[in-house]
Parts: structure tokens; C-alpha cells; sequence
């Protein structure tokens, strides 16, 4: 499909405006209203997905694995290299994409989104679907944002072709170029990193599947941007696996791009502006989703039907920016020229040791 609604780099509230409008309310006689009837059909179908495929509505294992598939999905799209963006075609050309060594891993949620969409005999398009499902998940995650969703993408044509997903072992300079390539500043980048907030890593060390990239999976907080500036001091599995470099914390994994990126002087300063300023996370994270989620598609031929995903839960009141326990103010690698890492105390206790969450 073209590479229509957008130019590469300028994706701004006016290409919002020329969607189909959120100007009239209509009942879907369940007691829910949405902005058209077409998206009246999709309540039912997000209750199942919250009962069947996130076990009530939990921040965990599926979640987690969801989301990375709504990147993986919509990223396999160039202007002058092909693919569809976010088309679904990572469900239906499964063969061919889940072999691709970038998706490594991403073969399990296929598998569990594929089966669930036939078991429960699910009719919208598998790129509806995906995208669907990742914006459903994230809601479950306290702190998150209401991530928009809109509705009507066609039925994917082809697989995306190979070499279109970054690796964690790439250089920050093939990074930015790939995503630069598919429209995407430096600062939407760090935005969409986000996203390790509430993730874990399955195959960068497969004896550790499971381990997650900060000490609160099960929030979408700023304690990922924090943790990944901190130096390294160990390997929570074993050592020497491509794309991993050392973590702050036993049960905590940091990849290599994240550590690079966090420390790039193109992206350090953006990154460390997360770190105090969780409403701008947010609005970056949403922003930053929503482009990605439309890659391939004209947002105009589209119809907004975020009303039908869940609003998430604030943060608890304990959480908030701080150090691991038994670390300090020393133990941050800033890396932003700008200005100063803000200053944050430690939680108290001996040093931290994260429980991996349970793979599925």
C-alpha cells in the first residue's frame, strides 16, 4: 500500500484534523457511545480480549508481548524499500515474516493472536486487530496513556520484506536512519522506547526468558529512561550475548541500543527529559504510537474509534522517579550536554534484585 496522509517527517494535528471527525455521538445500545457506529462492534470484542487473551485486564506477559507486535507489524514499511506498515501482515504472511532473525520470539504472540482470532471468529482485519490489541493492553498498565485507535485498515496485500526491523546489537546511527527512513525524528524514537517500560526480553538471553528492562514492568513510568543511565554492573543471565550489555540490577536486562541511544548526543537530552516529566512521557509515548500505528494508511480513510479503549489507572501514589535501592546520585551516567540529570534519592533497602516476570 502507498505511503499516503502523511508527510515523512511532519505528522502534525492537521493530519489529525482530516480524519473522520469526533463530532457526533451515537448509542450502541449496550450502554456504550462511540463517534460512529462502526466502532459499536469492537466493545464486545475489547471486553473479550481483556477476559480471554490479558487474563482480566493484567499488565503482564501478554501485554507486554503484544505491544512489541504492533511495532514489529507497523515498522516493516519503507518509501523505497516496500512493505505495508501496520497491515497485519506479520499474522497472515507468518511463514515468511516470524523466520526473520529481527523477529525472533515474536512467533509465540503471533501464534496466540492468530488462534484467538479464529477461535473467536473475529472479522476485522488482522492490522485492525493487532493494533487493537496492543492499545488495549497498554491500557492495562497503570500509568499508561489512552492510546488512540482508529479503525479500517484493508487486508494485507504481501509480507513486509527483511532488514526493516532495528536490532538491539545496531548502531545508533543505522537506528535513527531506519526509522528516519520511515518517518520518524530522533526524539519520536526515544518516545517509542516507551514501550520497555512495560516489556521484557524473551531471546537476548534466552536462559533469563521473561526479564524485564526495568525494576516496574507492570507500570508505564519513567523508570526505564532512569535506570538504562545507570552504569552497569553485572549480567542478570549470562554474559556475552549479542545485542545485551551490562544492568544496574540482578532480574533487569538492558540492551545495547538502549543504552546507546540513552547516551547519543542526538537523543540523550530528549531522553532524559522523561525522567521528572511523566505528562510529557505520555503525550510523546501517544503521539508517537498513533504515527506508528497508521504507517501505510491514510488516517482520512480511517474512522477514530478511541473511544472503545479503556482509560488506564493513574500511578499509584508510591511510585515516582527514583534510584534502585543501595545506589546514588554517582551511579547516574548523564549524558545530556543541556542540562543536569535531575537529582533523585534512592529507594530504601539493600540492593534491589527484580523478580524476571513468568514467560508465557
Amino acid at each position: 500500500m502507498a505511503f499516503k496522509g502523511f508527510a515523512a517527517a511532519a505528522f502534525t494535528l492537521a493530519t489529525l484534523a482530516s480524519a473522520k471527525p469526533l463530532n457526533k455521538r451515537v448509542s450502541c445500545g449496550d450502554g456504550n457511545t462511540a463517534s460512529s457506529q462502526v466502532c459499536c462492534k469492537l466493545f464486545p470484542l475489547v471486553e473479550l480480549i481483556q477476559s480471554d487473551l490479558f487474563d482480566g485486564g493484567e499488565c503482564g506477559e501478554e501485554v507486554h508481548e503484544s505491544l512489541r507486535l504492533t511495532f514489529h507489524d507497523a515498522i516493516g514499511f519503507s518509501p523505497t524499500q516496500g512493505g505495508g506498515g501496520a497491515d497485519g501482515s506479520i499474522i497472515k504472511f507468518a511463514d515468511t515474516e516470524t523466520a526473520f532473525h529481527a523477529n525472533g520470539g515474536i512467533d509465540d504472540i503471533v501464534d496466540v493472536q492468530t488462534k484467538f482470532m479464529a477461535d473467536n471468529n473475529v472479522t476485522i482485519s488482522p492490522g485492525d486487530f493487532i493494533q487493537l490489541a496492543g492499545a488495549v493492553g497498554v491500557s492495562n498498565c497503570a500509568g499508561a496513556p489512552r492510546i488512540p485507535f482508529f479503525f479500517g485498515r484493508p487486508e494485507p496485500k504481501a509480507a513486509a520484506p527483511d532488514g526493516l526491523l532495528p536490532e538491539p546489537f545496531d548502531s545508533v546511527d543505522k537506528i535513527l536512519a531506519r526509522f528516519s527512513d520511515a518517518g520518524f525524528s530522533p526524539a519520536e524514537v526515544v518516545a517509542l522506547l516507551a514501550s520497555h517500560s512495560v516489556a521484557a526480553a524473551d531471546t537476548v538471553d534466552p536462559t533469563i526468558p521473561g526479564t524485564p528492562f526495568d525494576s516496574t514492568p507492570d507500570l508505564f513510568d519513567s523508570q526505564f529512561f532512569i535506570e538504562v543511565q545507570m552504569k552497569g554492573t553485572l549480567f542478570p543471565g549470562t554474559g556475552d550475548n549479542e545485542g545485551e550489555v551490562k544492568s544496574p540490577a540482578l532480574g533487569e536486562i538492558r540492551i545495547q541500543s538502549d543504552h546507546d541511544i540513552a547516551r547519543d548526543s542526538r537523543t540523550a537530552c530528549e531522553w532524559q527529559s522523561f525522567v521528572d516529566n511523566h505528562d510529557k512521557l505520555m503525550k510523546a509515548f501517544s503521539d508517537a504510537m498513533l504515527k506508528m500505528s497508521i504507517l501505510g494508511h491514510d488516517i482520512a480513510d480511517l474512522t477514530d474509534c478511541s473511544d472503545v479503549i479503556p482509560v488506564p489507572a493513574k500511578l499509584p501514589s508510591s511510585a515516582g522517579p527514583h534510584l534502585l535501592p543501595a545506589t546514588s546520585m554517582d551511579d547516574i551516567e548523564a549524558a545530556c550536554s543541556d542540562t543536569p540529570f535531575p537529582t533523585l534519592t534512592a529507594l530504601p533497602g539493600p540492593a534491589t534484585s527484580i523478580p524476571p516476570v513468568a514467560a508465557s
